[in-house]
């Protein structure tokens, strides 16, 4: 039997999931009431393939600039580790289905894009390591396969 872990992605046994996928992690309840919902936005299926970097930063900087446009109270928008999706924290609730229609509007606007917001030195820690073409790439990807992103589990 596996340890029970703190961080609830260490729990989830990643050869059961079915990439991609869009799933609730988490909710976090503060003092005053407020809410925050944690979700996993998995691009690649774990321990089969994964992001390259400059792929992954360039679709971060779009992603977690372009999402704030259709959705409200983002508190951010960041990389898993192991390169195979994103963390979205948002405050309060949001409905899964609404939380899928701001991801595809964010991944169209990916698409439309002709630059990375913040590919600079003052503005970016790793500026160098971008690349446009490549997270549109995996952009149109998930796009292609948003009928799927439900469906969290392998079908057994």
């Amino acid at each position: 039997m596996v340890k029970k872990m703190n961080v609830e992605s260490f729990n989830l046994d990643h050869t059961k999931v079915s990439a991609p996928y869009v799933r609730l992690v988490g909710i976090t309840t503060g003092e005053k009431g407020d809410q925050i919902y944690k979700y996993d936005l998995r691009f690649c299926q774990p321990n089969k393939e994964h992001l390259e970097m400059p792929s992954l930063h360039s679709l971060e900087h779009m992603m977690a600039e372009f999402i704030r446009n259709h959705l409200n109270n983002v508190i951010d928008l960041g990389p898993m580790g192991c390169q195979t999706g994103f963390y979205l924290a948002k405050l309060n609730h949001s409905e899964i289905d609404d939380i899928i229609v701001a991801l595809e509007k964010t991944l169209q606007d990916v698409l439309e894009a002709t630059e990375v917001p913040a590919c600079n030195e003052i503005q970016c820690g790793w500026a160098a390591s971008h690349s446009l073409e490549g997270a549109q790439a995996v952009a149109r990807k998930m796009l292609e396969k948003k009928d799927e992103w439900k469906e969290v589990f392998q079908q057994q």
